[in-house]
């Protein structure tokens, strides 16, 4: 994934219910400044005519993985375009050394729990998931 395919992206990632997005973070300059960060870690999934059916949205902080955003446009879902975008991302943080992966997925989004337990991601019952927003922020849910 490079910033010059923001605009794709975010279509994908807004066209698939339970999706949770926000105003800064997930900004053109926000994912820009997060691909800069993380070059190696993010992947799209084009068709044959280049049109993004999925992405997903992954780096690390040295000691741990992080998958943000992961989504696949609703008429290509259960087709392995997900399970390879993140058998990529976990390629390429393997590769730089990361041994341990988190995401967070809303508790009411049914389809992408089950995706990600179909993959091996374990939920944690004994932690409690807090955030702070330093400015403000305007969520856009799926």
């Amino acid at each position: 994934m490079t910033p010059d395919d923001y605009d794709a992206v975010v279509a994908c990632w807004t066209s698939c219910p339970g999706m949770g997005l926000n105003t800064i973070d997930d900004s053109r300059q926000g994912i820009t400044r997060y691909l800069q960060r993380n070059p190696t870690t993010s992947f799209v999934h084009e068709n044959d005519d280049g049109v993004i059916e999925g992405a997903i949205l992954a780096g690390h902080d040295g000691r741990r993985g992080y998958i943000y955003h992961t989504a696949v446009s609703p008429e290509r879902q259960h087709q392995g375009i997900g399970t390879a975008l993140v058998n990529a991302t976990l390629h390429a943080l393997a590769n730089e050394g990361i041994v341990k992966v988190v995401l967070v997925v809303f508790a009411h989004n049914d389809a992408g729990n089950m995706f990600w337990q179909r993959l091996g991601f374990d939920a944690r019952g004994d932690l409690t998931y807090r955030n702070k927003a330093l400015c403000k922020i305007t969520r856009i849910d799926t």
